[in-house]
């Protein structure tokens, strides 16, 4: 049996300023835009690249930040300080410096709605 996580529902307060947001700061990619009845709309967004989850856009009302603070996404990247360098200068904000672990290179960021993400090169990339 094979089974794979194929999307996330990923709380905002808008959809197109969190599209925005992904478009411009991380270069994500809309996979999706459907309106839906009344004013909702099915918004899809993905990391360039093949394969990981997807994002469903969910319209709320009031966005509290995920993971009660904690680091709640995980993007890995082929190339850390490319994607360092582009999201620093696309205004993104990191809540450290870049550190080696174990496990690659990582440094924590905040979205728009100041979730905490890792950015991590894995040491297999």
């Amino acid at each position: 049996m094979t089974r794979s996580l194929a999307a996330v529902s990923y709380l905002v307060r808008d959809y197109d300023e969190a599209i925005d947001w992904f478009l411009r700061c991380l270069g994500f990619v809309v996979v999706e835009d459907t309106l839906l009845a009344g004013d909702k709309r099915w918004v899809v967004m993905a990391a360039p690249g093949l394969g990981g989850a997807r994002l469903v856009l969910a319209r709320v009302s009031e966005v509290l930040p995920a993971a009660g603070g904690r680091v709640a996404f995980f993007l890995h990247t082929d190339d850390f300080d490319r994607d360092f360098t582009a999201m620093l200068a696309a205004g993104v904000t990191f809540r450290e410096v870049p550190r080696q672990e174990s496990y690659g290179t990582v440094a924590v960021f905040e979205d728009l709605y100041g979730n905490g993400w890792d950015l991590i090169e894995p040491k297999s990339a």
